[in-house]
């Protein structure tokens, strides 16, 4: 599964992608192999949507939804907001579970 990840400089967010990839290399359950993580600022997005299964956008741009939503919509990519609690925390374990969770529902309604 390809992850990328969102926010208004791309900085914040790769503390965040570190603390995702610590969960899946210590699950018994995920694979390492099985997933990729990629940190930019929102301006990038419309040149990386085509390598991305499920985008997670950074809580100090989920104003830009407007923005992002015509870009994911047409290749049907799953999205998950992080709450400002779950960044401020750098939780990936909470974020792995939403971007999972997201994905599964996407693939069912296929």
């Amino acid at each position: 599964m390809r992850i990328i990840l969102c926010c208004a400089g791309g900085l914040s967010t790769t503390m965040l992608m570190g603390s995702m990839q610590d969960v899946v290399k210590k699950s018994a359950k995920l694979n390492d192999a099985d997933f990729s993580f990629k940190a930019i600022p929102v301006d990038l997005l419309s040149s990386e949507v085509e390598n991305c299964d499920c985008l997670v956008i950074g809580p100090q741009i989920a104003h830009k939804l407007d923005y992002i939503k015509p870009i994911i919509d047409p290749y049907k990519i799953p999205y998950v907001i992080v709450n400002q609690e779950t960044y401020g925390k750098m939780d990936g374990a909470t974020v792995m579970k939403q971007v999972l969770v997201a994905r599964k529902k996407a693939d069912l309604n296929k």
